[in-house]
């Protein structure tokens, strides 16, 4: 276990696109992003938390299927301290379609180092193997990956310092359907308006 001190400046930087899928496919759930991010600060210090986010008729979906609206959803993650950085889908001639934010993330990542002492980096894309190995050995920064274990790769895990797997976080995997309400009937969003379900104990 890495040593972890209250003097320490995080940087999060957040791979929706990535997260999203992977919970969807592995565990038919969606992430609750402000219990998530509360669990690896810790008490530690969180200069800033970033989230880069394509907008594609998948995510739109997902993050419309509780009757609220995909502006909704992308306010409540402002509300809890998250920055966005949005941009369109990609399409070209002949229909390929390009959607990811590898290059503005590792880009981010890189220029805030210089106020960072940890970075958090949540995603499993093997992508980011150079970056890592960047912030570590070349600007001395402490590299923390965070993903699901199932679909992070395997190279993207050894070269950080610590892997957090999120299926192991507390409250954070929300399936759809468990809907828990409060004493009054209330539905209990713990999401702050973004997410209608709240996690349910594992069996």
């Amino acid at each position: 276990m890495m040593h972890k001190n209250s003097d320490q400046r995080v940087g999060i930087f957040i791979d929706i696109q990535n997260l999203y899928h992977s919970s969807k496919n592995l565990y038919n759930a969606r992430v609750n992003y402000k219990e998530l991010i509360k669990a690896l600060v810790g008490e530690r210090k969180l200069i800033r938390a970033m989230a880069y986010v394509v907008k594609t008729e998948s995510i739109i979906a997902a993050t419309s299927s509780t009757g609220k609206s995909e502006s909704t959803f992308f306010d409540a993650l402002k509300q809890s301290g998250i920055e966005l950085r949005m941009k369109d889908i990609q399409v070209f001639a002949g229909g390929e379609k390009k959607a990811d934010w590898d290059v503005g993330m590792a880009i981010d990542a890189v220029r805030m180092s210089d106020f960072l002492d940890a970075i958090i980096l949540i995603s499993g894309d093997g992508d980011f193997v150079p970056l890592v190995e960047y912030l570590k050995w070349g600007k001395g920064r402490q590299v923390e990956v965070v993903a699901f274990s199932r679909s992070t790769n395997a190279k993207l895990r050894e070269s950080a310092d610590e892997f957090i797997a999120i299926e192991d976080i507390p409250k954070v995997l929300m399936r759809k359907g468990n809907v828990r309400r409060s004493g009054g009937g209330r539905r209990d969003d713990s999401f702050g308006g973004a997410e209608s379900v709240v996690p349910q104990s594992e069996e």
